[in-house]
């Protein structure tokens, strides 16, 4: 079999097994429509009059989007190779001619089509329910290589979490520990002037991915910025940025994941 086909196999054995289980279907999809619920309420509370949620709502659709792409990939992964090592399958998998890269691929690819679902799912629900005013142009298909390289970096680090904690539980502790602090240090929900100076937003691939969408969805008129030495609209140096983050992070992740157990 040839490497596509085994990357190709093993995605649809991921998808089929994601379809399987009922309940995480179910959660999957009713997740985002909890967070514009909630958020979408609390949002239309406030909509001028400063403080955390001041800001119009089409501004906050990039951070439900980032909510989406960060909790859902970084749950399911580091759970995948939680229950992997905890089974042995790893060590199994060293005796098939599938690489440990093409398995995380693999992984990847079914996150990236399950919450690509999901955030069409959200924007359908934002809309609906919501006075979201989402400004469209030739970059908001953006949108989709933005929330491909978010879930593919999110998914890296999930793996990464799964290698390294010892049990399932812990994987969710640590996935929750690190996503929660990252949702509001991102520009997700909260903007860079309400936050202090000396914290490194910079380092955080989300805010890259925040940013991004935000630009391309609401503010289409985002000043360029400067990339290589070169002026460039502001969403593609977010775009190469995230690039840059999701390639290192996935070499991280596949050479991480364990041999054998």
């Amino acid at each position: 079999m040839t490497r596509a086909g085994r990357v190709l196999a093993t995605t649809r054995a991921g998808w089929a097994s994601f379809l399987r289980r009922r309940t995480a279907v179910f959660f999957t999809f009713f997740f985002p429509a909890i967070i514009v619920v909630i958020f979408g309420a609390l949002v239309g509370t406030q909509p001028t009059g400063g403080g955390l949620f001041a800001e119009p709502t089409g501004w906050y659709f990039a951070g439900y989007l980032g909510v989406v792409v960060l909790f859902t990939p970084l749950s399911r992964v580091g759970s995948e190779v939680s229950r992997h090592r905890e089974g042995a399958q790893f060590e199994k998998l060293t005796t098939t001619p599938l690489r440990r890269w093409e398995w995380l691929l693999s992984q990847t690819l079914v996150n990236t089509a399950i919450i690509g679902l999901a955030s069409l799912l959200l924007l359908g629900l934002l809309v609906a329910v919501t006075d979201a005013d989402l400004t469209l142009s030739a970059l908001t298909v953006l949108v989709v290589p933005f929330v491909a390289l978010g879930v593919g970096t999110f998914c890296a680090v999930g793996s990464i979490l799964g290698s390294v904690v010892s049990s399932q539980d812990g994987v969710i502790a640590a996935s929750n520990g690190l996503a929660i602090p990252l949702l509001f240090l991102s520009e997700a929900f909260v903007t860079a002037d309400m936050l202090p100076e000396w914290l490194p937003l910079g380092l955080s691939p989300l805010t890259y991915f925040t940013r991004g969408v935000r630009a391309v969805t609401f503010d289409i008129d985002a000043a360029t910025s400067s990339f290589a030495g070169q002026s460039v609209p502001a969403p593609w140096t977010d775009l190469i940025v995230l690039a840059g983050f999701a390639l290192v992070l996935f070499l991280i992740a596949a050479a991480a994941l364990p041999r054998a157990d």
